[in-house]
């Protein structure tokens, strides 16, 4: 009997930006450069979903076409942090078939525009460049209509990393295409004079008010956190 196969024509539904708005998504971070890693974490971990990180790590392009070949039939949706809202890295990133992107150190509203803008196409809100061929529309199988349906599909996480940021909280929700914003404690701490103490208590009480106005905009709200007693009470989250 021969195995049935998925459709090659449809573009890849993004459950895990589906998700985001039902049911808090647990996940974590790897730096490993590790395809073997990627598997497990996607396939038998029973993670939403984790992140393979450009920011801190030294995965480059290459490592991450691995990471996202052996992962993206699993069940945990793996999310690209690429190291800077930079429209070419954001581009190569994409083309490589990447659909969740968190965007380090977004502090304005118009810095989240533009990162957003990077992951659409011209005439779709976007400066995004555009390639005829490549993994991210299954090799022209489903050209043209993958740039239509492209956008709905990215999920763009907006990382919360300095009181500038946290003040302008409410401003980056509403730009259109954010999906989600998340708490950055480590970076928080250091610019709120408190380096290296990310659970120091004016920070814990910075990153709860945080939480709680961005849930209140209806956008999703993450944070990274080694303690499984942290939680903000919300099933709106990614942690």
């Amino acid at each position: 009997m021969q195995a049935r196969r998925a459709d090659p024509t449809l573009v890849r539904q993004n459950h895990f930006k589906k998700m985001l708005q039902s049911q808090r998504q647990i996940g974590l971070w790897t730096g490993l450069r590790s395809t073997m890693i990627a598997e497990m974490l996607s396939h038998v971990s029973g993670m939403d979903w984790f992140v393979i990180d450009m920011e801190h790590s030294p995965n480059d392009f290459e490592d991450v076409l691995l990471q996202l070949q052996v992962s993206q039939l699993g069940g945990a949706e793996p999310v690209v942090r690429v190291p800077w809202a930079e429209p070419v890295v954001v581009k190569r990133v994409l083309d490589l078939g990447a659909q969740s992107l968190i965007f380090p150190l977004i502090n304005s509203p118009e810095q989240a525009k533009l990162a957003v803008e990077a992951t659409r196409y011209p005439g779709l809100g976007g400066v995004r460049g555009v390639v005829s061929i490549g993994r991210m529309n299954n090799y022209g199988a489903q050209s043209p209509h993958y740039y239509q349906e492209a956008a709905a599909q990215i999920c763009n996480i907006m990382q919360i990393e300095t009181m500038e940021a946290v003040d302008n909280i409410e401003a980056i929700a509403a730009v259109d295409g954010v999906d989600a914003l998340f708490v950055g404690p480590s970076d928080l701490s250091a610019s709120m004079g408190f380096i290296g103490q990310p659970r120091h208590p004016e920070v814990r009480a910075v990153i709860e008010k945080a939480f709680s106005r961005i849930l209140a905009t209806g956008k999703a709200a993450g944070f990274l956190t080694a303690n499984k007693e942290d939680d903000f009470g919300s099933l709106h989250q990614i942690s």
